[in-house]
């Protein structure tokens, strides 16, 4: 036997988030209380200035651009670069109609070709949120549709998947869907 949730408590609710109250019971039959945010997940997108994902095969680091977006993120009080990315807010929306919708209204881009790369737990101990990570390819710019206030201030820069990487190194870029993409893209290389 394994742990077993007992009961849940809906503790609040906000947007499209709830903080649940979980009381569990662990394989020796102790009881706990665990607090968590239960999220519908979100979605990264890392753009790849290449026509294909074939294109990638032998290419350099320094020879690959992508796509990089600034917000002002409130946890931390500044403002953080990142691939692309939002929130699974549209019910039933597959993640992939996600990712095309976010990166079109980030970062202006339309891509033909989306591979899905891998999904993450962004922070297990705090939210059962997965973070389903794309590339995307064969772009083409589109108008921008932003939403909020974070992101109507969003700064976007190109860079090359080498400098993005070495701004992880001296933690500049400090986004773990972000690291996780970049390194995820650099072993498809």
């Amino acid at each position: 036997m394994g742990f077993v949730s007992r009961s849940q408590k809906l503790l609040h609710q906000w947007a499209v988030w709830t903080l649940v109250e979980d009381h569990l019971e662990d394989p020796s039959g102790a009881t706990f209380v665990r607090t968590y945010v239960d999220s519908p997940g979100a979605v990264g997108v890392v753009v790849l200035h290449v026509n294909s994902l074939a294109e990638l095969k032998g290419a350099q680091l320094s020879e690959v651009k992508t796509t990089l977006v600034c917000q002002f993120r409130a946890p931390f009080g500044k403002e953080l670069w990142e691939i692309p990315a939002g929130m699974r807010d549209v019910d039933s929306e597959p993640p992939e109609v996600t990712a095309h919708r976010e990166l079109a209204e980030e970062a202006g881009l339309e891509a033909s070709v989306l591979v899905r790369l891998g999904s993450m737990a962004s922070a297990p101990g705090i939210t059962n949120s997965m973070v389903e990570i794309f590339a995307a390819c064969g772009l083409r710019e589109v108008p921008i549709d932003r939403h909020g206030p974070e992101e109507e201030h969003m700064q976007v820069r190109v860079v090359t998947v080498a400098e993005a990487l070495e701004e992880v190194r001296r933690g500049e870029i400090t986004d773990a869907k972000t690291i996780i993409g970049l390194q995820w893209v650099r072993d498809l290389l």
